[in-house]
């Protein structure tokens, strides 16, 4: 079973992704370190929920593209 995270972090993550297009991607450590420069006062242990997330929620994206590329019904980006 997966754990679940609380709605914050993934509210947090989410936007920060969002906000911050290309700045992440799916190496947990560069998230982590991105993350530790731009948000200060925070624990060690929401950061690593953070963090996680926030890469979890990248390859989601990456896959849900790729797949929406496969089946024809996005354009692929330009390169």
């Amino acid at each position: 079973m997966g754990s679940i995270r609380p709605s914050n972090i993934k509210r947090i993550a989410i936007e920060l992704v969002e906000n911050n297009q290309g700045t992440f991607n799916v190496n947990f450590g560069k998230n982590r370190e991105i993350l530790k420069t731009s948000l200060s006062g925070i624990s060690k242990k929401t950061l690593n929920l953070i963090a996680g997330y926030v890469t979890r929620y990248v390859l989601k994206k990456q896959s849900r593209l790729k797949k929406e590329i496969e089946d024809g019904t996005v354009t692929p980006p330009a390169a």
